[in-house]
């Protein structure tokens, strides 16, 4: 797993605007149960952020990176991956559902249209939000759902823009990746590794440029040397100033984005 339970992202600054937070129940397109964690800022000034969490679903790490991404002014939606298999309220197990062995049968029961059908009612909630049909819509992403992030990429959710946290982007267990998939990718792409992630060598990150390159699809990737897989988040004290830049790249890439998304 990419986080731990009781892990929480890196703090930014100062609030620009307070925000509010509350837990939501979406049906995605093809009826299922979807458990979201929202929050809005009270003066929104930016995009709307499509939050994917990691291979653990929503936790208490995304749910408080909404809320400082609503305190500088972008309107956050978390959501979670397993409401067909473990139902939206699962997460009130942790016995059961807090290890990885535990999550493995609902990891192996996600399904590309399921995902899909979760993010198409993700992204209608945002754009469904008072000013949201003419406010653009980024997703971000960690480990698998940084995987994710850099699919939203494809023309068919409209995107402004998608940043993937370690996202492994080549094939897996024989399904494409955005490797495979780059000339799909449409919207702009901010990718992030870590220069010692063991799980995504700095070939594979380079082949992903190289893919993007050729497909004609603006990119920016950055990889910083020495950071571990996950290093963003609160406790690691070692990465301060990655994170930091990492912040800084983020609402960057969301405000040099705002006006780009389409619905």
């Amino acid at each position: 797993m990419c986080y731990d339970a009781d892990a929480v992202p890196p703090f930014y600054g100062p609030p620009l605007t307070p925000a509010s937070s509350t837990e939501l129940r979406l049906t995605a397109t093809d009826g299922a149960p979807l458990a979201a964690f929202r929050s809005l800022p009270d003066t929104p000034a930016g995009p709307a952020v499509l939050v994917l969490p990691d291979n653990r679903g929503l936790s208490r790490f995304y749910e408080q990176l909404t809320r400082r991404l609503a305190e500088q002014g972008l309107p956050a939606l978390a959501i979670d991956y397993f409401g067909r298999s473990a139902g939206p309220g699962y997460r009130d197990r942790p016995a059961e559902f807090g290890e990885l062995p535990n999550l493995m049968p609902h990891l192996a029961a996600l399904t590309r249209d399921g995902l899909f059908a979760d993010f198409d009612a993700a992204l209608a909630h945002l754009r469904g939000l008072p000013g949201g049909r003419r406010r653009a819509v980024i997703s971000l992403g960690f480990c698998m759902g940084g995987r994710f992030a850099f699919l939203t990429a494809h023309r068919r959710f409209a995107l402004a823009g998608a940043i993937g946290l370690y996202g492994f982007p080549d094939s897996l267990r024989g399904a494409p990746g955005p490797i495979q998939l780059a000339p799909d990718l449409t919207a702009p792409i901010l990718g992030l590794f870590a220069g010692a992630d063991e799980g995504i060598p700095a070939s594979t990150v380079a082949a992903f440029d190289d893919a993007l390159a050729a497909a004609g699809n603006q990119r920016e990737i950055i990889t910083y040397p020495g950071a571990t897989h996950g290093f963003f988040e609160a406790g690691a004290g070692a990465f301060e100033q990655e994170c930091a830049d990492v912040w800084r790249r983020v609402l960057g890439f969301a405000h040099e984005h705002a006006d780009l998304g389409g619905d």
